[in-house]
């Protein structure tokens, strides 16, 4: 089949959401910039204040970025060095940075193999007399199981701490990822469904105790100039990026209904199309489609092919955490975590973001289907 050589189909579009939002947001940096504002300030705390309101939250402590918030979250949940972190095999490697950066122990667990989020009775198995936290991750805008991870974290005197980076807006059974356990962490790095324009990230608690002292580390340890209770870090959210956010915020709903609009229509496209699996929403899940991960043979030739034709095409994430060269030193051999791993070489990203239009969704498509003609040959 041939293809239209002008047509360009990437796997995020950046551009397009940034011209939605350029005329309103464009005076506001204006402002800020005459006003100098950089740090802190009115936007950074309406932000704050929205974003917990708009996950029905008591606390969002804005910090410089996703993986901060997570260091700053194991920290402000009492997580302490030498103490268990129970994280899924199937993350991006953050997850697992934060917790050795706290100076905890990574422990990990397998992913269900239907929905690859964090598996209950691999982190069961896992659970020993020093594990402090059970950390599942919101992949692909979809939910974990969080209330089958409850039970096994309040036996074993454990808290849960979410990593909500890919599901702004998502749900389980009508309760928003970030407000499920006893703290989350979220990213704002640009191509999440609320991004910023640049790195940002945030802390979410209804813990009194524990957003002060996530805002404290986060600010030298300091609440007032000088003046230093612990050590802490520098990690805060500029004002340029909470405005960036504040516009975003309130299109949010909308653009992860587009979202799931073009969930649906790939679910209607791809469904003759012989040897691709497509992902499902867990019953209870009101999932935001953060990406569109599909499953299939021959991944890498399917993909090579996909750009020749002018589709972009991503592979989130392509080795488990501990098959990485930099985590070698976990010792786990290949065949530890099977479900993470088969998973790792079958997965595929296809474009997806509010502003995809249907004749890009049917040219993914059809660039798809001629693909897996020829990879199956």
């Amino acid at each position: 089949m041939t293809f239209p050589t002008d047509i360009r189909v990437p796997l995020v579009d950046l551009v397009a959401q940034q011209a939605e939002i350029h005329d309103e947001l464009a005076p506001q940096l204006q402002d800020i910039l005459q006003r100098a504002a950089f740090i802190g300030g009115k936007e950074v705390e309406l932000f704050e204040q929205q974003y917990a309101d708009f996950l029905g939250a008591r606390h969002c402590i804005g910090v410089g970025n996703g993986t901060d918030a997570l260091e700053l979250a194991l920290l402000g949940a009492g997580v302490r060095p030498g103490q268990e972190v129970i994280v899924p095999a199937n993350t991006f490697i953050a997850s697992v940075e934060a917790v050795v950066r706290v100076g905890a122990v990574p422990v990990l667990a397998d992913v269900d193999e239907e929905h690859l989020l964090l598996d209950p009775e691999s982190v069961r198995r896992r659970v020993t007399g020093s594990t402090a936290a059970i950390l599942p991750v919101h992949l692909f805008g979809q939910v974990a199981p969080v209330e089958r991870l409850t039970p096994i974290a309040e036996e074993c005197g454990a808290v849960i701490i979410e990593d909500a980076a890919q599901a702004q807006g998502a749900a389980r059974f009508g309760r928003p990822a970030g407000t499920l356990g006893h703290i989350a962490a979220t990213s704002f790095y640009p191509g999440k469904n609320l991004g910023a324009a640049g790195d940002a990230g945030a802390v979410i608690t209804d813990d009194d105790d524990a957003a002060r002292l996530v805002r404290l580390l986060g600010a030298h340890g300091s609440e007032r100039k000088y003046e230093h209770e612990v050590m802490g870090c520098n990690s805060r959210l500029d004002t340029i990026q909470a405005a960036v956010l504040l516009t975003k915020l309130k299109r949010l709903h909308a653009w992860n209904e587009m979202r799931c609009q073009a969930a649906a229509r790939y679910q209607e496209l791809l469904a003759d199309v012989e040897g691709v699996r497509l992902p499902r929403s867990a019953p209870g899940n009101s999932d935001v489609w953060h990406l569109f991960v599909v499953r299939l043979e021959n991944r890498d030739r399917v993909a090579a092919d996909m750009q020749q034709s002018g589709v972009s095409t991503g592979v989130h994430y392509p080795v488990p955490v501990h098959r990485t060269e930099a985590w070698q030193k976990l010792g786990l051999e290949s065949g530890s975590f099977p479900v993470a791993e088969a998973a790792s070489r079958r997965i595929l990203s296809l474009p997806l973001y509010p502003h995809i239009t249907v004749s890009q969704q049917e040219h993914v498509v059809a660039s798809l289907r001629n693909a897996m003609t020829g990879a199956n040959r």
